[in-house]
Order: C-alpha cells, then sequence, then structure tokens
C-alpha cells in the first residue's frame, strides 16, 4: 500500500528522539504485511489488515507500539503491557538503543494480521454490546497515578467508559484533548460519569 501523507506529517512534527522510532515501527508494518493500510484513527497512525492491527504514537518522553489484539499474542516473554479492560497491549521505547531486535516485533504484528485474516474478533464484554474503545496512552498514564479515579473507571459500564474515551480522543487540538482530560481525572475521582450534569443523582 502507498505511504500516508498523514503519517509522513504525524512522523515529521514529532519530537526528534521519536522520528526513527516512528520510521522503524513503520517498517515493521509493512514488511508483515505487504497490504498494510495506513489511517490516522484518535489522532494517532494506525496499520490495518482486514481490521486494526496496531499503532505507534509519539509523547512526550516515549514513543508507544500499540497492538491491537495483544491480549491474544502468543508472548512468551511477557513483555507486553495491557491497557486497560480492553484486549489491547503496548510497549513504550524512548531511544532506539531501548527497541529489541525486529523479529519479536516483527512476530507480534504478524500475529495480529493473522488474527484478523482469521476473522478472530476481540470478544464483547456483554450481548449486543460494542468492543471496547482502546485506553489511550495518555489517560492509562494519567490514571496509573490516581487510584480513586482509576477505580471508579474501571468500575464504570462499557457504556460510560466509551463516553469518556471518545470525549477524550475526539479532541482535534492538543491543548483541548489535555484540558478533557484533566476535567475528566477530577470527574472520575469524584465517580462522575461523563454525562453527570443530566443526571438526577448529581443534581
Amino acid at each position: 500500500m502507498a505511504p500516508s501523507p498523514e503519517h509522513d506529517a504525524y512522523i515529521e512534527g514529532a519530537s526528534e528522539f521519536a522520528k526513527p522510532i516512528l520510521r522503524r515501527l513503520r517498517g515493521l508494518f509493512h514488511r508483515a504485511s505487504p497490504q498494510m493500510a495506513e489511517t490516522i484513527k484518535w489522532g494517532a497512525p494506525h496499520f490495518e489488515d482486514e481490521g486494526i492491527v496496531g499503532s505507534m504514537a509519539a509523547f512526550k518522553h516515549h514513543v508507544s507500539f500499540g497492538l491491537w489484539k495483544g491480549a491474544m499474542l502468543d508472548d512468551p516473554t511477557g513483555v507486553l503491557d495491557g491497557v486497560g479492560n480492553t484486549a489491547m497491549s503496548l510497549l513504550r521505547f524512548r531511544s532506539l538503543d531501548e527497541m529489541p531486535a525486529d523479529e519479536p516485533l516483527l512476530g507480534f504484528i504478524i500475529q495480529g494480521v493473522a488474527l484478523n485474516r482469521a476473522g478472530v474478533r476481540i470478544p464483547r464484554t456483554g450481548a449486543g454490546s460494542q468492543p471496547e474503545v482502546p485506553v489511550p496512552e495518555d489517560l492509562a498514564q494519567a490514571l496509573s497515578g490516581a487510584p480513586e479515579a482509576r477505580s471508579a473507571f474501571e468500575a464504570f459500564s462499557p457504556s460510560n467508559r466509551r463516553e469518556y474515551l471518545e470525549w477524550i480522543t475526539e479532541a482535534k487540538r492538543l491543548e483541548t484533548r489535555e484540558k478533557r482530560l484533566r476535567t475528566a481525572m477530577e470527574w472520575m475521582a469524584e465517580g462522575k460519569p461523563r454525562n453527570w450534569k443530566y443526571m438526577k443523582r448529581w443534581k
């Protein structure tokens, strides 16, 4: 598949330390599948082959490498970190030197492609429910340092979690996203769902 100009722009706009990591990850996705398509979802580059396979995202001090069905992958050394109550897994790199050899990373991507092509779906949380939206890295980090907010978030219903996730990730500007993230953390620490203002309990 042809490289996406949006991915090109994302990499060029990243910090200098992140650019070589992003380029290497991008190359691994395409080595795993010649038909891998590049898309932008939730503000970050994603890679698709009969569905989302994985993603990459640059942050202030690291780059994340996300695998959509990471919890379903063979990970004998246990290097993949889970993301909330989702099937997604992550690895984080602060430099090229922190990255392992290509083979294990490539193997994870190949497994993800195989699952998609075999029609394996992420388990649903209940009858008629939608698959959970992956928890973005910035929210996952914020929750890891806020036990009360994390407990509330994990106790929310899938629909309540989705409302917060979509509100945060749909922000068009970084400043808006950061403001929504701060607000969400305050509300969740108080046990409030995203639309608490419209619920009788909170009036």
